[in-house]
């Protein structure tokens, strides 16, 4: 299979469990579904977004080629021949909507979105490292590896040693906002998915040339609709309070979605919903 054939037929298998799998559920009474359709795209693996991530955010950052030597310690390879796949699986259009609508603490769907579409995303990331394998491509899943965690950063504060948002990043799907959101096509309401592979597939151009491109913010000056929903201010024209964020997050609405919904899960999302980019890449004119 040639390498635009081989990129086709992975992305049609991510696009497909997206949208079949009866996994891929809310578990509420209705069994909603919790992801609309995916978008898919591909970074080389010696990119030098990995190489400036591991610059700025500490030496325990993996470039591709660590990761995959963790996993395939008998068989390392080169960075120019691995491939970092990435998709983003967009908020349902309700969940959003629902969301959008409250000031301090997520709504349920959004909660049930963290937590069991969270759940369909980890299987995700193991069905399609399980498919390439199969066909002799040796893969993993950086965040299902037992080596994966968080750490601290210098710069950063509290940090992973893998970025699936830059990974989606490198792979010419989005670039950060204001909040530290990734704004893609389908707007910044998303989760992220990767894995890293030997196979010789294809890789998506990128569509923007700076790391902000997308935050009208940062191009035009405008915007910052994201600060005021934060509810604990996290969120200033200076840019995200990751410490402040994480307290509310992990503590707070953790506590909130345990008392309320029956679901131990961390989350929030109102920078994410509400705002602009939500569910698109805003125009201008949107951030007056």
């Amino acid at each position: 299979m040639r390498d635009a054939e081989l990129t086709a037929w992975l992305a049609g298998f991510i696009k497909d469990t997206v949208n079949h799998s009866p996994d891929n559920d809310l578990r509420d009474s209705a069994h909603q579904r919790a992801w609309r359709e995916p978008l898919v795209g591909v970074a080389a693996g010696d990119d030098p977004i990995f190489a400036e991530c591991k610059r700025h955010i500490g030496d325990f950052f993996w470039r591709p080629e660590e990761a995959f030597a963790l996993a395939f310690p008998d068989h390392p390879a080169p960075a120019e021949e691995l491939r970092v796949v990435a998709w983003i699986l967009p908020q349902a259009d309700q969940t959003r909507a629902e969301n959008a609508g409250q000031k301090v603490y997520p709504s349920e769907r959004w909660v049930r979105a963290r937590h069991f579409g969270e759940m369909f995303n980890a299987g995700l990331r193991a069905r399609v490292a399980e498919a390439l394998n199969q066909r002799g491509l040796a893969t993993l899943a950086p965040m299902l590896h037992p080596a994966w965690g968080w750490r601290t950063s210098q710069q950063y504060s509290f940090a992973s040693n893998w970025s699936e948002r830059h990974a989606a990043h490198a792979a010419g799907l989005g670039t950060f906002g204001l909040c530290d959101g990734l704004i893609t096509p389908a707007g910044k309401a998303v989760r992220v998915g990767s894995v890293i592979t030997r196979a010789p597939l294809a890789i998506t151009p990128r569509p923007y040339a700076g790391i902000h491109d997308y935050c009208l913010f940062y191009t035009h000056g405008t915007c910052g609709k994201c600060v005021p929903r934060c509810p604990v201010k996290a969120l200033t024209e200076q840019g995200h309070d990751k410490d402040k964020c994480h307290r509310h997050v992990a503590v707070v609405c953790r506590e909130h979605a345990i008392q309320n919904h029956g679901i131990e899960t961390d989350c929030c999302g109102l920078c994410q919903t509400a705002v602009p980019c939500s569910d698109h890449i805003p125009a201008p004119e949107e951030g007056l």
